[in-house]
């Protein structure tokens, strides 16, 4: 029993380092990437493997509203019923080959259905004695397809043949602007006289189905066995975005367009997830963990310029969850829980010579992650 309890707590937190990284949690436009090292990517995958090949699948879901310009939430814009709202459904689907044991290649697909609704973005938020959309008309945009493509490998440092107790996967990949970066909806205004009608624009950066970049990304990976059954797990993730901005107009309508935040721009993106698994030995394949995992989008890049309009920040989670493994299947529901969102300055923010210019973004409260896998 102990050493089933062993080998099913590893093999339950290959699905949990392989789960999605980093996923957008509102209005701070972090765009999905799964990790590069296939699911089950621990000693008792490799014992108990039978092929080369996995394929995978993960249902995400989240809704953003609540309004933060740093780490104050700011209340009022859910008290006035001025909230931004969107909401997010995703198929993650995957694909991973297995040279060897040490070494993966894997392909990983989103397709995103994505809804936000808002005032400010149509008519505007009401203001007393102003007029402006008094009776608070809330419209919505959307946007639906695939996202970003991207290609990685990975490299398990200690050969897994061994069945370490600890080890570290390094991966690499490349992230293809595959999504489309350019939606556009139809947005609600007014004429002069009242009357309602159209324009048809590009939908805010949150929903946009891609960022219009060709990314390069860093991920590392690893997991250490504590006891029998308890493991404690640690991955990362940053992908750098060298493209400045994707030569989307936000309003292409305008006289002027800014040339600071007039186009979106391709921002960088980073994870970072640490945590605890405990096998379950009355339900064999079962694990329960418990973690944190932190993820957002820095005000500048770490490589190219940080012209264009991003909203930076990031937001700090607690993540429980569990998984369950047999048979080569495998299965994984997390759900990581706010517990401090900040939206950072942007660096448009950054040039106002008073440094009081301070941006707002919608954070969610919660995240719902389902991932399954098969190898084969």
């Amino acid at each position: 029993m102990i050493s089933f309890l062993k080998y099913t707590g590893l093999a339950s937190l290959g699905l949990i380092l392989s789960t999605q990284l980093a996923t957008a949690q509102g209005c701070v436009a972090v765009r999905h990437m799964s990790c590069a090292a296939p699911a089950g990517s621990s000693s008792a995958f490799f014992k108990q493997r039978t092929g080369h090949w996995q394929v995978s699948a993960g249902y995400r879901f989240y809704e953003s509203y609540k309004h933060f310009v740093g780490d104050v939430e700011q209340k009022q814009r859910v008290e006035q019923g001025t909230q931004v709202i969107n909401t997010a459904h995703a198929l993650d689907l995957g694909i991973t080959y297995m040279p060897s044991l040490r070494w993966s290649v894997s392909v990983n697909l989103p397709i995103q259905i994505n809804d936000r609704s808002s005032l400010y973005e149509h008519y505007g938020n009401p203001a007393a004695g102003s007029g402006i959309n008094p009776d608070a008309n809330r419209f919505h945009t959307k946007s639906k397809g695939i996202g970003d493509l991207r290609i990685s490998t990975s490299y398990w440092l200690i050969n897994p043949a061994k069945l370490p107790k600890t080890n570290l996967a390094v991966g690499v990949g490349v992230k293809l602007p595959t999504g489309d970066y350019a939606v556009t909806d139809q947005f609600h205004k007014k004429t002069k006289e009242g009357a309602d009608y159209t324009v048809t624009l590009p939908v805010d950066q949150s929903i946009q189905l891609g960022d219009g970049g060709v990314g390069a990304s860093l991920e590392l990976q690893g997991y250490s066995q504590l006891t029998n059954g308890l493991t404690a797990y640690a991955n990362g993730f940053y992908l750098f975005n060298p493209r400045e901005t994707n030569g989307v107009k936000r309003n292409p309508t305008a006289t002027t367009i800014d040339l600071v935040t007039g186009e979106f721009s391709v921002a960088d993106q980073f994870a970072a997830r640490l945590g605890l698994s405990q096998s379950i030995g009355f339900v064999p394949g079962l694990a329960v963990m418990l973690g944190g995992r932190v993820e957002g989008v820095p005000a500048k890049d770490a490589f190219g310029g940080s012209l264009g309009f991003r909203r930076p920040g990031y937001i700090v989670s607690v993540e429980p969850g569990f998984s369950y493994m047999k048979h080569g299947y495998s299965a994984a529901l997390t759900v990581p829980v706010a517990v401090y969102r900040n939206r950072t300055r942007s660096y448009a923010d950054q040039l106002d010579p008073l440094g009081l210019k301070h941006g707002d973004a919608a954070f969610a409260d919660y995240l719902i992650s389902f991932n399954v896998s098969r190898s084969f």
